[in-house]
């Protein structure tokens, strides 16, 4: 599949502003057409990979979210735009787990297009409705670019989320497109709570073949203190600190959460600069609660939204969105490592309308 994190590329400026009229050549400028043979064959067939790797995922894509999306898809299997196809419209929305708030915010933006552009076919209104949704999640979009100067590393990672969200997995997929997209990575095993933590990670570690640091039975603090500190001193471009599981509501443990940070930003000024949270979609409002607790806690910079295609509550984006509109990085609808991709609120409309 297409790769998500890419190096950023620095172009030099000349070292002046002048161009070649500067040095006599005042030649007409002109421009160059862009025909096939000015068009390298390897750069063709990269454009071709992305662009069947991007269909091949909006594919994937819907097919996953088929259980959430079929409601929706079924309210327009009639011959005219009326209200009750607004009021089935608000039906299945809501069995899709949007909410309350981001359905009708949906629904009166939907209702002012059809308006305005006196949409009579029910076909051109879920065209329109793609449009709507996708305007509603973009507040989400979030390209993830992993920074290259030297004083900056490591770019740490801290990753939350309760139990069976799928975190250590998302880590592990993590981990292999950074590696082969060129980064050097280490894992902090500072999930101690659970018994085959340490475990699991270690097995995603060298399946990727990457450092991962572990004590058994130490404080999590100390191990990210001590991946973060080996990282510097190696010049590794990224640390991954897997947290141990818990619910908002495990007091002791959010509060452990908070002081991993703050040991983190002990080892190096500024760490983690990156706090992410795995929530599980099958969870549905249960997720946006999580969001919102997590996000008070550790003030989230990214979200990872694990088992889309499993669940009948992927809808539940658009109540993040509107309620607590935390980016979402990646998405993932399976097991394999291709089933984790950036999301593209687009994509995802596209998707969920069906």
């Amino acid at each position: 599949m297409f790769s998500f994190f890419k190096k950023k590329s620095a172009i030099a400026p000349p070292a002046s502003g002048r161009d070649l009229r500067d040095f006599g050549l005042n030649q007409p400028e002109r421009e160059i057409p862009i025909t096939p043979e000015f068009i390298p064959q390897a750069a063709i067939e990269a454009a071709l990979a992305e662009t069947q790797a991007k269909e091949k995922w909006v594919g994937r894509l819907k097919q996953s979210l088929a259980r959430t999306g079929s409601h929706i898809a079924n309210v327009f299997g009639v011959n005219q735009v009326d209200e009750s196809l607004f009021e089935g419209l608000e039906d299945a929305l809501l069995m899709a787990d949007c909410g309350l708030g981001a359905c009708e915010k949906i629904l009166t933006d939907l209702r002012a297009r059809v308006k305005a552009e006196k949409l009579e076919n029910p076909a051109q209104v879920r065209k329109v409705l793609i449009d709507v949704i996708t305007a509603h999640l973009q507040v989400l979009e979030r390209r993830v670019q992993v920074p290259e100067q030297q004083d900056d590393k490591p770019w740490v990672l801290m990753i939350a989320g309760v139990n069976g969200a799928g975190k250590t997995t998302s880590i592990g997929k993590i981990t292999h497109h950074l590696s082969e997209s060129g980064h050097s990575v280490i894992l902090a095993a500072a999930d101690t709570f659970r018994a085959a933590a340490r475990e699991q990670l270690t097995v995603w570690g060298n399946r990727n073949q990457v450092t991962v640091i572990s004590q058994e039975g130490s404080d999590p603090g100390a191990v990210v203190f001590d991946a973060v500190t080996s990282a510097r001193a190696k010049s590794i471009d990224v640390v991954i600190a897997d947290t141990a599981g818990r619910l908002p509501t495990q007091l002791h443990l959010m509060e452990e959460l908070k002081k991993i940070a703050r040991v983190c930003a002990k080892a190096m000024n500024g760490a983690p600069q990156e706090r992410w949270l795995v929530i599980d979609g099958n969870t549905g409002q249960n997720a946006l609660a999580q969001v919102k607790a997590f996000d008070e806690a550790l003030q989230l910079t990214g979200l990872i939204v694990t088992k889309l295609d499993g669940t009948a509550k992927g809808g539940v984006i658009c109540a993040i969105a509107q309620a607590c509109p935390v980016p979402i990085l990646f998405i993932g609808v399976g097991e394999q490592l291709e089933d984790l991709q950036p999301f593209d609120a687009r994509d995802f409309a596209t998707a969920l309308v069906g």
